[in-house]
């Protein structure tokens, strides 16, 4: 079957690492089904694999991808959820042995997938194949990091509360804006150029320069840069605040002035991916408030090369998605 995958791993060029061909399908675990792919979103973890972070070289050949949207043997267009973890547990991101698709186990970037049953999700009525697709990963992270780990709107109704997402344009930073908009907050995103910015504020935030002044001190400041944006986070946070981070694009080692930590009781909280569960409740969110998602582009599953060099530009604006007509 067609499949963009690692054929090896490379930090110094990662593209040196991708393959885009045929490659033998693989087996199909017990009590596991598996799915034609319609359509699929790339992400940063699938650029972070083909340079050996979380991925070994003995490891490949490895198809790469987590967010899909599949068609089932009936016919029935449904959303994949991407985490492999024990389905006893409530919460499956505190498993220590979870892991997401294109890890251990093939990914979502051919033209089928497999994946435990009760890890198929109906797509929304009303959405097409492209914009469910761009939920599983940057969506699902960006909705438990308002809601469960941010707890936006805990202290009152979510419209009384403010929130700064930082280095607007990126994925789960794209998807945080959307989300809490539509929870009624009041959204600050910062950005590094003047078109990120307009690009913000046609969302529906305030656009503001990276590392500037907001205009109050927020309730939750979503972050998936890391060290360079540190200090501004927890400056612009208010007492009793929460900085909820998901990545470190940016750099992984930060400074952090504790003055305001304890002085302002602020708390900062790691946050990955979602549960099923919160999956769930994200669709009907997303069914009954008609938010969509922002599509920087599409591409078909051959050009999935070309869809993986859009985002590692740094030019892409929303998901990228890739298509298997």
């Amino acid at each position: 079957m067609l499949a963009a995958y690692a054929r090896n791993v490379n930090p110094e060029d990662p593209f040196d690492a991708l393959s885009v061909g045929e490659i033998e399908p693989p087996a199909v675990p017990e009590d596991w089904t598996r799915v034609e792919l319609v359509a699929a979103s790339v992400n940063h973890h699938d650029l972070w694999s083909l340079a050996g972070v979380g991925l070994r070289a003995e490891q490949t050949p490895m198809i790469l991808g987590t967010d899909a949207v599949g068609r089932t043997a009936e016919g029935d267009e449904v959303v994949v959820y991407p985490v492999i973890a024990d389905p006893s547990l409530d919460d499956e991101t505190l498993d220590p042995k979870r892991t997401l698709l294109s890890e251990l186990h093939p990914g979502t970037l051919a033209e089928y997938v497999s994946v435990p049953a009760r890890n198929l999700v109906p797509v929304p009525k009303g959405w097409s194949a492209a914009e469910a697709a761009c939920l599983p990963t940057a969506y699902l992270t960006a909705w438990r990091m308002l809601t469960s780990r941010g707890r936006l709107g805990a202290d009152g109704a979510a419209g009384d509360s403010a929130v700064l997402v930082q280095g607007t344009g990126g994925g789960v930073a794209t998807a945080a804006i959307v989300l809490a908009k539509a929870l009624g907050a009041r959204v600050y995103a910062t950005g590094r150029s003047p078109e990120r910015r307009e690009r913000a504020e046609a969302l529906g935030a305030v656009a503001v320069e990276a590392g500037g002044r907001l205009p109050e001190r927020v309730d939750v400041v979503v972050d998936s840069v890391g060290a360079p944006v540190m200090a501004h986070s927890i400056k612009s946070l208010k007492p009793g605040g929460r900085l909820v981070n998901c990545g470190v694009t940016g750099g992984p080692i930060a400074e952090v002035d504790m003055r305001h930590v304890f002085f302002k009781q602020l708390e900062i909280l790691g946050s990955t991916m979602g549960t099923l569960a919160e999956l769930r409740e994200l669709l009907l969110f997303c069914a009954e408030s008609g938010l969509k998602p922002v599509i920087d582009s599409e591409h078909a599953l051959p050009d999935a090369e070309q869809a993986l060099r859009r985002l590692a530009s740094g030019d892409a604006f929303g998901k990228v998605v890739v298509t298997n007509a």
